[in-house]
């Protein structure tokens, strides 16, 4: 994942183009790289260790989720409309 496109997710998700530190923004970028793992597992079906990494990212985003659940309703739901994340 190229810098600049991170920097965009940090500026969209953050407080600004360097905020890597806050929950929505790490959340947004697991979604970005669950997204381009997911991707890549279309075209490449017995790729085991892109898989497992792909269900390690989810859980991190889930607990992520539950995290940003019990401290800030509003946040969560309005990360979860922006991110179109079924939950």
């Amino acid at each position: 994942m190229s810098l600049l496109k991170k920097e965009d997710i940090f500026k969209e998700f953050g407080k600004n183009n360097k905020d890597s530190g806050s929950t929505e923004s790490q959340i947004a970028l697991f979604s970005s790289r669950i997204k381009s793992l997911s991707e890549h597992l279309k075209d490449n079906a017995k790729d085991f260790n892109t898989e497992r990494s792909l269900v390690k990212m989810v859980g991190k985003r889930r607990n992520l989720l539950e995290y940003l659940k019990r401290k800030d309703i509003v946040k969560y739901r309005d990360i979860i409309k922006k991110l179109d994340i079924r939950k």
